[in-house]
């Protein structure tokens, strides 16, 4: 009876033990989404930092009191591979990991992340570099709906000329979710056990019309099916689409809101903002994201490659 009741205690207590951690972990998830009047209420507040990716140049003429400006293409948050595969997650976490405590970043920051906002496209600087935070161990992160393009359009919201105070130094520290890095093999496997491909470009590269200058061929993984990026924000900007439409756009494109699924694009770009949107905003915890995507599928012969329309 005493080694049942012993049993009995600590199975209790372990299960304690994970709601605590599931708690503790969710406290720390931040919205996916903020928008224009929560970063007013929120300027100044110690632990928030707004990184906006938009050019030094444009960031210098004026952006939000107080941001941090980040080279997306340049700063280490993608990088080619030493197969010639671009624009892949970083190989050795260490530099990504400087990179972003230099921005004043640590474990318990909320970062909010600051696109351009002209289009569904400058979405996906923010999606991308979100996805990474999230890779990274790291949910206390969110986007700003509508980018920078949304703090402009009040003329009577503050701005700040020049850079901003230098960040000071933190230290990121990375708890990697390796589930979330889908290899070409992942794929292949996903593929052959009938789990949905979901194709986030725009539909004439998806129909193997036009492709990207680094894929070896026109088309799509075949079997896919296409849901645009340019779909997920309203007239393709920078705002996105509320979960009513987006289920609407979901279904005209035959996609399921629930069950596996594994989004891609060339790089992993656009296929971000269709796995943010999926995953964040419409809480399919089973889809993913392969940022290989078409350029390494085709570079390194992946599999079958359906061309919808063949020019002549």
């Amino acid at each position: 009876m005493k080694r049942f009741w012993t049993r009995g205690w600590g199975a209790w207590m372990g299960a304690v033990f994970l709601v605590l951690l599931a708690t503790a972990r969710s406290a720390l998830a931040a919205d996916p989404l903020v928008n224009v009047d929560w970063v007013k209420a929120n300027l100044d507040k110690p632990g928030v930092v707004f990184v906006d990716f938009r050019p030094p140049t444009d960031y210098l003429r004026g952006h939000i009191p107080g941001a941090v400006n980040s080279n997306y293409a340049k700063d280490g948050w993608r990088e080619e591979r030493a197969d010639k595969v671009p624009d892949m997650f970083p190989a050795k976490i260490e530099p990504l990991a400087a990179m972003i405590g230099k921005l004043g970043i640590d474990n318990k920051t909320h970062v909010v992340l600051v696109p351009p906002g002209t289009s569904s496209t400058d979405m996906g600087i923010g999606t991308r570099v979100y996805w990474t935070f999230k890779v990274l161990g790291h949910d206390n992160v969110s986007i700003l709906d509508g980018g920078m393009v949304a703090w402009e359009k009040d003329k009577k919201n503050p701005m700040q000329a020049g850079a901003a105070k230098p960040a000071e130094g933190k230290t990121f520290q990375v708890s990697l979710r390796k589930d979330m890095l889908v290899t070409m093999d992942d794929v292949k496997k996903a593929k052959a056990a009938g789990v949905l491909l979901v194709d986030n470009r725009p539909e004439d590269q998806f129909v193997g019309i036009n492709r990207h200058p680094k894929a070896t061929e026109s088309g799509t993984i075949e079997g896919a099916k296409n849901l645009p990026n340019g779909w997920m924000t309203v007239n393709g900007g920078g705002e996105f689409r509320k979960a009513g439409q987006l289920e609407q756009l979901f279904k005209v494109a035959g996609v399921p809101t629930k069950g596996d699924q594994i989004n891609f694009c060339n790089t992993g770009h656009w296929a971000s903002v269709g796995w943010f949107v999926a995953h964040e905003l419409m809480g399919n915890q089973k889809a993913r994201m392969y940022d290989g995507s078409m350029v390494e599928w085709t570079m390194l012969k992946g599999g079958s490659v359906e061309q919808k329309v063949k020019l002549q």
